[in-house]
């Protein structure tokens, strides 16, 4: 009995709580806290949207688009927004949907001829479903060098490469995020639509959305002169712990990947997207009996929770974070924060960051850019507005990201100290098995494609042939492993390991990433190039 009464006393508390900051303004000193977060973490320029119900009441921009620059970011300056992205292909493919064009669970293969899983009967089963909902059985980022940082192929070249890629788990056995099913989204919305992921989302969402500054095309936004340029911090001995550096936005935006990560919006017409969001499908001032971007059962379908994403409890100082319960949907994360249900998703590309965050309780939401890759702002802000809007008290939880990131960057550093101390110490006993000569050739990986290991000079070079721009030069670390440093900083280094056969020829090639903290997306560990 006491513990019902305790409940209800707990029900009718937070919806008290939920009654009285639903009509809550945004804070008083936003623009204040939000050019002192930047400031102190180094973020040189971001857009901030926040939509109360269907009104937009910020769509404001802070700082400058370039370092060195006085153009400042304002409400019309495009951002690449990252895998937020997401929610626009599954929106897409929403629209099919209510065309009577797809089903959700549709086999994928009865609408993509020629679609192949490297399991047989994955291929068969995997519907339009699952490529939204990270549950395929492929591992964490798997593929990710096809497209990363950039490439020469097609969409069509990486669907078809994705046979070749070994699942790390049985299909739909759990959560694993990546981002090619999204890129096969992207080809299966072409395949039914006769229009291309770009054409299809601009003219069927972005246009009757009323975002007609949004773009999903990149030689469209570089010709757009109020765009954000991205910033990196690069001369680190870690990547994000060096000076902030401009990064060149021409190298790395491959189009391709563009259905799950490169669609770029601005502080205004991303208030309407969100206004869209709460309304479950309605356009922003039309009412429930006014015109729809897509339809309300359409809305509910993106929304449910179709995978549980497993819950690492967080460490001080950022403990109170961790929720509850925590899934993905269809584009969209799924989770609580305080026993407060709240939709959102964070997206990353070079030199950019976004967050966009749903209260449905509340009817709020807000949306945040940065053209650096300084995420402790977006994560310290996103629960600072959070805490604003469900009366919370005040906090700094941009410094309570820093501290965490500061403690994990420590144990990197650490890390890395031990992995030099273990090189310095092999180099007198571990020197290669054969000549550099012999290191030398052509290799390939079944899924990523061609590599060249050349010597010249007396140094041994490697040239990813498929990813423009991405040579690096071997340096023996120990026995046969080498480590590749990049001639583009903004690649983190990498370890190849040679391994010879008993006539002392090279067998294959594997790869792994140096540093303990690299993106996934440098995650070598699928590759295994054997010689052509």
């Amino acid at each position: 009995m006491l513990r019902t009464r305790s409940f209800r006393l707990f029900a009718i508390g937070m919806g008290a709580l939920l009654a009285a900051t639903a009509g809550a303004a945004p804070p008083d000193d936003l623009d204040a806290r939000v050019e002192a977060v930047m400031k102190a973490h180094g973020v040189p320029g971001m857009a901030v949207s926040i939509v109360e119900g269907d009104e937009n009441v910020v769509a404001r921009g802070y700082g400058v688009r370039r370092l060195g620059s006085e153009e400042a970011v304002d409400a019309g300056t495009l951002f690449v927004i990252g895998s937020t992205t997401k929610a626009f292909t599954a929106a897409a493919l929403a629209l099919l949907v209510d065309d009577g064009r797809i089903g959700w669970d549709d086999k994928v293969i009865d609408h993509l001829p020629g679609f192949q899983m490297y399991d047989p009967w994955v291929t068969r089963e995997i519907t339009v479903r699952d490529l939204l909902v990270h549950r395929s059985g492929l591992g964490l980022g798997a593929g990710d060098l096809m497209f990363v940082p950039r490439t020469s192929r097609s969409r069509r070249d990486i669907v078809d490469a994705l046979r070749h890629i070994k699942p790390a788990s049985s299909f739909r056995d759990g959560y694993a995020y990546d981002n090619v099913l999204y890129v096969v989204a992207g080809q299966l919305i072409e395949s039914v639509s006769g229009q291309s992921w770009e054409a299809f989302v601009r003219e069927r969402l972005l246009l009757p959305a009323g975002m007609a500054a949004s773009t999903t095309d990149v030689d469209d936004l570089l010709a757009n002169p109020d765009r954000a340029q991205p910033h990196a911090r690069i001369d680190g001995r870690i990547r994000g712990i060096g000076q902030q550096e401009v990064l060149d936005e021409t190298a790395g935006l491959p189009q391709v990947i563009a259905p799950a990560g490169l669609l770029a919006s601005n502080a205004r017409d991303m208030g309407r997207w969100l206004a869209i969001q709460l309304g479950h499908g309605a356009l922003p001032g039309s009412g429930e009996a006014g015109p729809r971007l897509f339809s309300e059962a359409a809305a509910r379908e993106m929304w449910t929770p179709q995978v549980h994403v497993p819950i690492q409890q967080a460490p001080a100082p950022i403990a109170e974070t961790t929720p509850q319960f925590s899934s993905y949907a269809l584009g969209w994360g799924v989770q609580d924060y305080r026993g407060v249900k709240i939709i959102e998703h964070g997206g990353a590309v070079f030199g950019m960051q976004s967050v966009v965050v749903l209260v449905p309780s509340l009817d709020v939401g807000f949306a945040l850019h940065i053209n650096s890759e300084d995420g402790v702002v977006l994560k310290g802000l996103m629960y600072e507005l959070l805490d604003h809007y469900m009366g919370l008290p005040e906090r700094d939880w941009a410094g309570d990201f820093a501290a965490f990131k500061q403690a994990r960057v420590d144990a990197a550093l650490g890390a890395l100290d031990a992995i030099a101390a273990r090189d310095q110490a092999s180099g007198g006993t571990g020197k290669p098995a054969a000549p550099l000569s012999v290191y030398a050739g052509r290799y390939a990986d079944p899924w990523y494609g061609p590599i060249a290991v050349e010597l010249a000079g007396g140094r041994l070079r490697m040239d990813f042939k498929q990813t423009p721009g991405m040579q690096g030069t071997l340096t023996h670390a120990r026995y046969d492993t080498f480590r590749v440093d990049w001639d583009d900083a903004s690649i983190e280094p990498a370890y190849a390991t040679f391994a010879l056969d008993a006539q002392g020829e090279v067998e294959r090639i594997t790869m792994q990433a140096v540093s303990p903290l690299a993106d996934f997306s440098f995650d070598y560990q699928d590759l295994l190039f054997t010689p052509e």
